[in-house]
């Protein structure tokens, strides 16, 4: 199975768990919402060039902060070309990505780029190649 149906299967569960209600009383509304996945360059160990790619996605739970986000989504997008390609820059060659510093500094930048704190982010994949 594909893992990115997986992990909708998975947010769609779990907003069917806990159902986030639009409005006064429609039907409940996913509070994940899947981005595109981000790229940047990096060096490996034979010299040659190769990318890292970073799936991410948002979890808000509150309906006007989804809202927020399906505004701020470019912005989301630019701010974390720019974490990601800083962590790319900060990798050694051979060396596998800080993972744990890469989502404090994307969830950093979620904040940043919404202008409150709330919203989730949540990593799907992180692969160099």
């Amino acid at each position: 199975m594909d893992r990115r149906a997986l992990l909708g299967l998975a947010a769609v569960a779990a907003a069917a768990a806990t159902p986030a209600m639009a409005g006064g009383g429609g039907a409940p509304q996913p509070s994940y919402m899947r981005l595109p996945t981000i790229t940047a360059n990096v060096r490996r160990p034979d010299g040659r060039r190769g990318v890292m790619t970073v799936e991410t996605g948002i979890d808000a739970p509150d309906a006007a902060l989804r809202a927020r986000v399906a505004q701020s989504a470019p912005r989301l997008r630019a701010a974390y070309a720019a974490v990601v390609q800083t962590s790319a820059n900060a990798l050694l060659p051979g060396h596998p990505p800080d993972v744990e510093r890469l989502v404090v500094s994307l969830q950093a930048a979620t904040d940043t780029a919404l202008g409150r704190r709330g919203a989730r982010l949540l990593i799907g994949t992180v692969m160099v190649v």
